[in-house]
């Protein structure tokens, strides 16, 4: 009845333009039958309506609420047939509606989502068809409203069903597609749902979606200048630190991109983009593609950080960038605007961690663009402190702080005191790459200009030095300082001082002593790559000031024999040991006097850098001294050391000199003296046989000389109290003699416990 006399009367009431008779006939359809209890009276209803429709034509868009409502009720019916023939009706009433449904759309849509993940598969059969219907008129209008769409979508792209996830990404294709759709204005307000949908089990599903992406970054890249960058940053960090390969890359593709295109525009976010792309640069080669992009990441932001960004709060000038003209109907996310915080599911520890605001003040005017440097100092300390962290990575973190030395030095050295203990602790690093990464970062430290102007203190109070002994940072290079030459209140006068070059040297110096297998193991490396990156007679001369003062002995004489196997056999130091060899200049001989004070701790090492100034009397005058020393194994070792050293080339000169035995009498005796220190080993053979290449050895005799030798008149013009150096040296030698008793009586009263 309802087929064939339904539409005949609904088509005679049209004719007659009797419309309360057709809202009458269409609410009797759908009071009494389709929201009817008796599932017959509900199939009756939906045909009766589609019927309707049908007979309505062009004019069904005047009665479409009335319609459309009771078709979707059924789409909850429990019944499955219902349920197909409540899609059956809707299809039937948009074919006839056309264009006249976009009015609708939003509540269209969200039946549609409920029947794509319907289980019964006519139902999802039948709502396939009425979805590529509806896809097809909203393509052909452009009456589409997309605002009033966002919403629905944004929220249902957040949907688990596969079936669900698979229709809302179907949708998104299709609006991507209309040119008279801009859905790129609304991708922050998507963006982080589609992530989470790239991550869905069904391959199927993770290639629409990457399609999907795909098709969103070809449009940014065409029209950057319309992207809204800075509300999607902070969705990219999270979805770049996502344990699902797939979506990592996918997402740290989507920062490189970014970063590259919107440039500095990115720098608010610095700190957490650095938070989610420095892991990955420890990647394995399992991970290679992520590697790869995310030092690409890494390497475009650092290149964003500039001079400029150094400038003081007090009067800063921001950098500025253009901003392009937004549509008055954009979208905003108010919720988000003010505290950084996102729609999206994820932890609210990892939002919080970033604490970037997620909208962007987009407008035709100049906008500012801050670097958050505080915010990157933290992640990078963090980065530093944890353990697990690849070696990659912590040259990465290293390589950050050393720009930012460079490019912010103002800036950064507020954040000095809190680093440097770090930086100091990571010298004990197991990679050479890092500790050379971590020494370039401390030389920056001790001579960048901007260290002069701050007033920082050292995090130690023990560490400074009192009074005089104070590392003074001079006005222009080659300045001498105005203390005497005899090098205790002297210290070095080169531009590249600062408040934090002594501290530096202070606490490299306490971290050998309580590391000694650093010392051992990488002390000679640190030292040698140190002199490349900053002055050597500064680093020796600053060292050796330490030492006089250090009240462990032990430490004291391994670190002098140290930087004196340094001294005499790094290619580092060629020019230092050039100047000391000589001791022609004020400076030569006021650092040969500051080291010989701290040297005097190690007596052999003492002699060899008498040989390598060429002060052989001296030398042969602590020879002598050696016989009132306690010779113990390894005082002797040392010797055979030296010996050794004799006949390296850094000595040939020393050698040459034995030729002149008229000139250099003392040099012969000071060498005759340590092999009469020597046991009868091949240390002694070696010296021996050298010795026995001397030409007339009958002139040794000197005590009857009326004419001085050249080495005598050379020692004589250069003002340096040999006697005070010989009396402090023997001073020296007694504190090392009554330790070596205390250790041994206390070793002995431990032994006696021991045995009680």
């Amino acid at each position: 009845v309802l087929s064939s006399s339904l539409p005949r009367l609904v088509r005679e009431f049209v004719a007659q333009n009797n419309t309360s008779q057709i809202k009458h006939v269409i609410q009797i359809l759908s009071q009494e039958f389709a929201l009817s209890q008796h599932p017959h009276s509900r199939k009756g209803g939906l045909i009766g309506l589609a019927a309707c429709s049908i007979a309505l034509g062009k004019d069904s868009g005047l009665y479409l609420k009335e319609l459309i409502e009771p078709v979707l009720t059924c789409f909850n019916d429990a019944d499955s047939r219902l349920r197909y023939y409540a899609c059956e009706a809707l299809y039937n009433i948009v074919k006839v509606a056309r264009g006249s449904v976009l009015p609708h759309f939003n509540v269209l849509f969200d039946g549609l989502s409920k029947l794509a993940a319907d289980p019964d598969p006519n139902v999802k059969s039948g709502s396939e068809l009425l979805d590529r219907l509806l896809k097809d008129i909203v393509t052909e209008s452009n009456q589409f409203d997309l605002v009033g769409f966002i919403p629905l979508l944004r929220e249902r792209i957040y949907s688990n069903n596969q079936y669900a996830r698979q229709f809302i990404i179907s949708w998104i294709l299709v609006l991507e597609s209309v040119p008279d759709i801009n859905l790129l204005d609304y991708l922050p307000e998507i963006l982080d749902g589609l992530f989470q949908i790239l991550g869905d089990n069904s391959k199927e599903i993770r290639k629409m979606c990457e399609v999907a992406l795909g098709e969103f970054l070809k449009e940014i890249k065409k029209n950057p200048s319309s992207v809204k960058f800075a509300e999607m940053a902070n969705i990219l960090v999270i979805h770049c630190q996502a344990a699902d390969d797939l979506i990592q890359l996918t997402a740290m593709c989507w920062m490189r991109e970014f970063i590259q295109l919107a440039g500095r525009v990115m720098l608010p976010y610095s700190s957490g983009i650095l938070t989610a792309v420095l892991p990955c640069l420890s990647y394995d080669d399992r991970k290679k593609n992520i590697k790869e992009v995310a030092n690409v990441c890494n390497q475009s932001l650092m290149k964003l950080v500039i001079p400029e960004d150094d400038e003081t709060d007090e009067a800063k000038q921001s950098m500025t960038l253009l901003a392009e003209p937004t549509s008055e109907e954009s979208l905003s996310k108010p919720e988000a605007a003010s505290s950084g915080e996102s729609l999206f599911s994820e932890p609210l520890e990892v939002r919080t961690l970033l604490n970037q605001p997620l909208s962007f003040p987009c407008s035709s005017e100049r906008i500012q663009v801050t670097l958050n440097l505080d915010g990157i100092v933290q992640v990078l300390d963090c980065h530093l402190h944890d353990t697990s962290i690849g070696m990659m990575t912590r040259i990465a973190v290293l390589k950050w702080l050393y720009h930012l030395y460079i490019k912010t030095p103002r800036k950064m050295f507020r954040h000095t005191d809190s680093l440097f203990p770090i930086l100091l602790r990571t010298l004990s690093d197991e990679s050479d790459e890092v500790i050379l990464k971590d020494l370039e970062v401390l030389a920056e430290i001790a001579s960048s200009p901007a260290g002069q102007t701050e007033d920082h203190g050292p995090s130690d109070g023990s560490d400074v030095r009192p009074g005089p002994v104070e590392l003074h940072v001079p006005a222009r290079a080659g300045q001498l300082s105005s203390s005497g030459t005899k090098g205790l209140e002297c210290s070095p006068s080169t531009p590249t001082m600062n408040s934090y070059f002594y501290k530096f040297m202070i606490n490299l110096l306490k971290r050998f002593s309580s590391e000694r297998k650093l010392l051992e193991t990488r002390g000679a490396f640190i030292i040698r790559q140190l002199c490349l990156l900053l002055n050597a007679e500064n680093i020796f001369h600053s060292m050796a000031d330490i030492l006089l003062r250090e009240e462990d002995l032990k430490f004291a004489s391994t670190m002098v024999h140290t930087l004196n196997t340094i001294l005499l056999t790094s290619s580092e130091l060629f020019q230092l040991r050039n100047q000391l060899k000589d001791l022609k200049t004020p400076e030569s001989r006021n650092l040969f006097c500051c080291l010989y004070r701290s040297w005097c701790h190690n007596p052999v090492t003492t002699v060899s850098l008498c040989f390598l100034t060429q002060n052989y009397k001296h030398a042969y005058d602590l020879i002598q001294k050696f016989g009132d020393l306690e010779v113990t194994v390894d005082f002797l070792t040392e010797v055979d050391k030296l010996v050794q050293l004799i006949e390296c080339p850094i000595f040939t000169y020393l050698r040459l000199q034995l030729l002149d035995v008229k000139n250099n009498p003392y040099l012969i005796k000071a060498l005759y003296g340590l092999l009469m220190l020597l046991p009868q080993s091949s240390a002694f053979q070696l010296l021996s046989h050298r010795l026995q290449c001397v030409p007339n050895p009958e002139l040794l005799q000197t005590a009857d000389s009326t004419k001085p030798s050249a080495g005598f008149k050379r020692t004589t013009a250069s003002n340096i109290d040999y006697t005070e150096l010989l009396q402090h040296f023997e001073k020296v030698q007694n504190k090392h003699l009554e330790a070596r008793h205390q250790r041994a009586g206390r070793a002995e009263q431990l032994d006696r416990r021991v045995v009680l």
